[in-house]
């Protein structure tokens, strides 16, 4: 009878966990994975190099501010127009939401161009970055772009002709293996209210805003944000401080090229979704150093390095565009008065910046893969997570625990 019982519980709760596993998400993060509770790459003891700020992400750089809209529905089999919907919008605001109308000194730089941000050309050419940067799936770049334009009318953003208009930077990755992405089920209020709902201090990670149904090596990718504080001194040792923070859209690489504090995590966690590689990075970096839009070129540019550190070759699928900004020099871009005073720092005390590019954008990118849970999608595809347990013993196994 005790027998009878303990198997007949047993194998009530082997359903039940079954039944769990298959169960889709219903708001981040809804799909049960005892072992991944929501934490980052550091609570896992991670190494990693350099000092992070306050909330170790992208909103430490003072004035910056971030806002999702993540859109999760529907479950099984794919039908177009329908579902099931994993998908979102992430927003993020240089100056915030009382600077509107001030636009921040900016670089950008393409890695590999199988991908779209719009309005770099005129980043380019003017060295401004004017409004908000917009990030969501592919097929829906064009109706950020559009909603961003008419949200800046409605806040009645003009210049000093009182002309309101804008060259919006909308930036995206593909969710087509968890999402009915030719449904185009993102509108303009979603847009809206990622712009709306931006704010500063500590915002989310994982699959939440564009990053929402995203897949990075292989393991349930998205949204991911670190910082950097540093210090420069002068000749007379005077430090100054500033902060770097990246924040990224992660929806790249295979299983076997993940390497996260050196180890080849991949090759240790076999498993495959893609046959080929077909996803993307986007990275927007932003620092409170007064640096000058070729300077800042230089930075967007290194956000290629902290993605290498993650593994990635960028390969021919793959859309790795990054786009840098500084909130320093206020009011640089006014016609009046004539001419401008504006600070900058030298070429050759920047070092110290270009690395903590490197460090904000790795960590970002692991934070993506760590603060995340599995997620079923269309025809109920899923992707696993990064298992954290598993980590733990790969950074005991060779001695990799941060101290």
């Amino acid at each position: 009878m005790f027998k009878r019982s303990t198997y007949a519980l047993t194998l009530w709760f082997l359903l039940v966990l079954e039944s769990s596993a298959r169960e889709p998400q219903k708001h981040l993060p809804a799909t049960p994975v005892v072992e991944n509770k929501i934490v980052r790459a550091r609570d896992l003891k991670i190494p990693f190099e350099g000092k992070p700020g306050k909330f170790n992400a992208i909103t430490d750089v003072a004035g910056v501010e971030v806002g999702y809209t993540t859109l999760i529905s529907g479950e099984g089999k794919l039908e177009v127009g329908k579902g099931p919907v994993r998908t979102g919008v992430t927003a993020i605001l240089p100056r915030g939401h009382d600077s509107l109308n001030d636009p921040v000194y900016a670089g950008f730089f393409s890695l590999n161009g199988n991908g779209e941000m719009t309005g770099t050309a005129w980043v380019e050419e003017s060295g401004f970055l004017d409004g908000p940067v917009v990030i969501t799936n592919t097929d829906s770049v064009g109706v950020a772009r559009d909603a961003v334009i008419e949200w800046r009318i409605k806040s009645g953003v003009v210049d000093n002709t009182g002309y309101s208009w804008s060259l919006p930077v909308v930036a995206e990755t593909s969710d087509w293996w968890l999402n009915d992405i030719k449904g185009f089920h993102v509108k303009p209020e979603h847009v809206f209210n990622a712009l709306e709902s931006a704010h500063g201090g500590a915002i989310e990670e994982g699959s939440v805003g564009g990053g929402t149904g995203m897949i990075c090596y292989e393991f349930k990718g998205g949204t991911g944000t670190a910082s950097r504080v540093i210090e420069i001194k002068d000749k007379s040792g005077l430090a100054r401080p500033y902060t770097i923070g990246a924040l990224v859209q992660a929806n790249c690489g295979r299983r076997p090229q993940l390497t996260i504090a050196g180890i080849l995590v991949g090759k240790e966690i076999p498993g495959e979704v893609y046959k080929e590689e077909s996803g993307s990075c986007i990275a927007v970096v932003a620092t409170d150093a007064p640096l000058l839009p070729h300077q800042l070129k230089r930075l967007a540019r290194r956000a290629s390095l902290g993605l290498a550190r993650t593994g990635s070759v960028s390969g021919n699928g793959s859309g790795d565009l990054f786009i840098a900004f500084s909130t320093a020099n206020v009011g640089a871009a006014n016609p009046e008065p004539l001419t401008h005073l504006v600070e900058t720092i030298p070429n050759d005390r920047m070092d110290p910046i270009f690395t903590a590019v490197v460090q904000a954008t790795e960590e970002a990118i692991v934070n993506a893969l760590v603060d995340n849970r599995r997620m079923t999608g269309r025809d109920n595809h899923r992707v696993d997570a990064l298992p954290h347990n598993r980590i733990r013993e790969l950074l005991k196994k060779y001695s990799r625990f941060a101290r």
